[in-house]
């Protein structure tokens, strides 16, 4: 038998292929009987196992339920793709996809779980240019949150509750045709049973109760989670002291909101200006 030899300490990639080899031959299977077992083909199994694939969210929590090792794989493949992430967010991504309802709201561009793949290579393609990321990482960026999208495709898909500040919509990203199908995007987000859309027009003033970007999420046990970004940092918060007033305060910004349907009419006056 062929066998390549790994070497862990040559790439945190490399790393997770070794851990991955391991736990397999720790449950005495081939990589065809694991395959099967996380749906993949042997052959990609062995491409991540010696470092030619990178590991993605979906193999990594699919191994994990396989192999049983917990979130182990899941962890080790969120800090391989914490250099092109703000501080605190790979933490919070891992509650996000096991939530049963995430409140949102953003100030300026589209809210990540909305945007359509190439809303989201034109901002990343934008920060490769300004030389704040690498193209490496504007590309993991872009297929990270893919991965987080497809988290929320479930038999049973949390609520999703956006409220948007109007400067989303309104500023233009990647062009016309680019912000005409991601408006699109929105009316049909808008239209789906588990989903609430709202647009927080700029006439409600100082009466708008956030100034960053803010995440709400409701865990399974009922506990809430509230995640918030600077521009260099992103911060986790659990304690209900802290927590309980921002929920509070996104209540009294979703009343200060336009209703879903007054918002949709507002997208769709904006759309009448793209292709």
């Amino acid at each position: 038998m062929n066998r390549k030899e790994l070497n862990p300490e040559s790439s945190p990639q490399a790393a997770f292929g070794a851990r991955l080899r391991s736990s397999r031959e720790d449950h005495g299977w081939t990589q065809e009987e694991l395959g099967r077992q996380m749906g993949y083909s042997s052959t990609h199994i062995s491409s991540v196992e010696t470092g030619w694939k990178p590991p993605t969210l979906r193999l990594s929590r699919s191994a994990d339920l396989s192999l049983g090792t917990g979130d182990a794989f899941e962890r080790q493949f969120r800090e391989i793709r914490q250099g092109a992430l703000l501080e605190g967010f790979p933490e919070y991504v891992g509650h996000e996809g096991r939530a049963v309802e995430l409140r949102l709201y953003e100030i300026g561009i589209i809210p990540g779980l909305l945007q359509t793949p190439a809303y989201a290579r034109a901002l990343a393609d934008s920060a490769v240019r300004r030389g704040t990321i690498t193209a490496e990482q504007g590309d993991e960026r872009v297929s990270f949150l893919a991965e987080r999208q497809a988290a929320l495709v479930r038999p049973r898909p949390p609520s999703i509750l956006v409220v948007m500040d109007e400067s989303c919509v309104q500023r233009p990203i990647g062009g016309p045709e680019i912000m005409g199908e991601q408006l699109g995007r929105l009316v049909e987000f808008a239209a789906l049973p588990n989903t609430v859309l709202q647009v927080a027009p700029f006439s409600i003033g100082e009466r708008r109760p956030f100034n960053l970007p803010l995440n709400l999420l409701t865990l399974a046990d009922r506990g809430v989670i509230a995640y918030a970004e600077s521009q260099i940092q992103g911060r986790m918060e659990r304690e209900p002291t802290s927590v309980l007033p921002l929920l509070s305060a996104y209540h009294q910004l979703q009343a200060e909101a336009l209703s879903q349907a007054a918002s949709v009419a507002m997208i769709n006056q904006v759309r009448k200006g793209t292709p």
